[in-house]
């Protein structure tokens, strides 16, 4: 399984990677291995600010409908319209053009809660 040690992770299988005040998110490779084929992706939730833990879109694959769980707080600025003809992405390539939103992370955001590698890979036993 794939887990870069570049990113972090949250307990809810989506990858982070901080680049300045800009976290981009996916989820993992566990995460679409566990949906199976990807279907749709769902996020209406572009220039909100949402708190970390809130739901921001859903993935809707073959077999459920899965909803995705803000890992830092801050604004919603970009999703991935890729994704919109390609949902497939999540799982051909699920940390790079699989990644589905851009999130200007709040000044206060509390990023304690992000998991490292290991930290992640030891979540999943």
């Amino acid at each position: 399984m794939n887990i870069p040690t570049e990113l972090k992770y949250s307990k809810d299988h989506e990858w982070v990677k901080i680049e300045g005040n800009i976290a981009t998110i996916g989820i993992t490779d566990f995460a679409q291995g566990e949906l199976g084929d990807i279907v749709f992706v769902d996020v209406d939730t572009l220039d909100d600010d949402l708190s970390h833990g809130e739901i921001f879109g859903s993935v809707e694959a073959v077999k459920t409908v899965s909803d995705l769980y803000l890992p830092i707080s801050g604004k919603v600025i970009e999703f991935n319209s890729e994704l919109e003809d390609q949902p497939e992405l999540l799982n051909t390539d699920p940390y790079g053009k699989g990644w589905i939103i851009k999130v200007e992370i709040s000044a206060d955001a509390d990023q304690s809660e992000l998991l490292s590698s290991s930290d992640y890979q030891a979540i999943l036993g």
